[in-house]
């Protein structure tokens, strides 16, 4: 029933087996840990489902909103930033002095999660408040603007690390669950993952994702038609932010440790590749990006510093050869996205 979910009536066979191919891997992917007898290997891959969750986030707004956000790196870094702070206070036993009352943090995921999506959804409705008044290039500067606002901000507090970031010595707790443990945390990524992956979907082929598709092709004829297109691009950039809080919130809890480098420009254009690189507009390329790049980091760091300069060329080759992205050659051209 939950995959049917994930695909769409004009999936073709190809589709189906590229995204049913992908999900097994990840299902069995500590199965071939264990037997390998790697476990670094399920940290990897917890990585990438990180990556993958806020890169499906930029992706709703990027592919199908056609909003081109540098910026999205803020969303990201304040969702961990809200849970290293949290778990700081809790571990040190003081009151979180910017709150009203005594609030001495909490290492509940069921508070420290959801309240990093909301605040990172807030700060998504303030940026886009204002930047979506905006198009183009100077809509990119905006949300680069603010997202290096946000970047020094944190660079500027001493309480919480300052430039050096923040350790977190106690992870998020899940009754019945040990998040500890590194199976553990991968499945609750994954399940995390395609929960979002589920919701992302059923957005943009509802008339919610058909208005914001409209609003990336021809903006000017969705107002004639008498859309309020900035409400609907507004919305979508708030739910975007709100995921990328939550990958943010994993992210904390995964490294133990959040910096003000979370936010950094460098970080959205990181982002930016996983999309390009996966394919524009196809919530699992995004994953398939994701994935793609990390694997690349992973494997070239290992034989230069300067791996960079081996992703240039490849991002070059894409962009002019597969238009659609890793994921449109796998699919085939002229297939639905999934």
């Amino acid at each position: 029933m939950f995959l049917n979910k994930l695909f769409s009536p004009n999936s073709g066979v190809r589709t189906k087996t590229v995204i049913l191919s992908g999900l097994s891997l990840l299902l069995l992917l500590p199965l071939f840990a264990a037997l390998l007898d790697d476990p670094f290997l399920v940290d990897i891959a917890s990585r990438i489902l990180i990556y993958a969750l806020v890169a499906v986030s930029l992706d709703l707004i990027l592919g199908y909103g056609g909003m081109v956000s540098f910026g999205h790196g803020a969303f990201f870094g304040l969702g961990a930033y809200v849970v290293g702070i949290l778990s700081h206070h809790s571990y040190e036993a003081t009151a979180i002095t910017f709150l009203p009352g005594d609030w001495e943090g909490t290492t509940q995921a069921f508070i420290q999660w959801p309240l990093a999506m909301v605040v990172s959804g807030l700060l998504a409705l303030m940026i886009g408040a204002l930047s979506l008044r905006t198009s183009g290039v100077y809509f990119i500067m905006i949300t680069l603007a603010f997202a290096q606002m946000l970047y020094f901000f944190m660079i500027s507090i001493p309480t919480y690390g300052g430039e050096d970031g923040l350790n977190i010595w106690e992870r998020s707790e899940i009754p019945l669950l040990d998040l500890y443990d590194s199976q553990t945390f991968y499945y609750t990524c994954l399940v995390l993952l395609l929960i979002c992956l589920w919701v992302c979907r059923r957005l943009v082929k509802s008339r919610f994702g058909m208005v914001l598709q409209g609003c990336r092709q021809n903006e000017t004829r969705m107002k004639a038609l008498g859309y309020p297109i900035y409400r609907y691009k507004l919305t979508a950039f708030v739910i975007s932010g709100m995921i990328a809080g939550l990958a943010g919130a994993l992210s904390a809890n995964h490294t133990e440790f959040v910096g003000p480098g979370l936010m950094h420009w460098t970080r959205s254009g990181e982002i930016m590749v996983m999309v390009i690189l996966g394919g524009m507009g196809s919530l699992f390329g995004a994953v398939l990006g994701a994935a793609s790049l990390l694997m690349m980091e992973e494997v070239l760091s290992g034989l230069t510093e300067h791996w960079m300069i081996f992703l240039g060329p490849i991002l070059v080759l894409v962009v002019l050869f597969a238009r659609k992205g890793l994921y449109g050659l796998l699919i085939g051209k002229g297939a639905d996205n999934g």
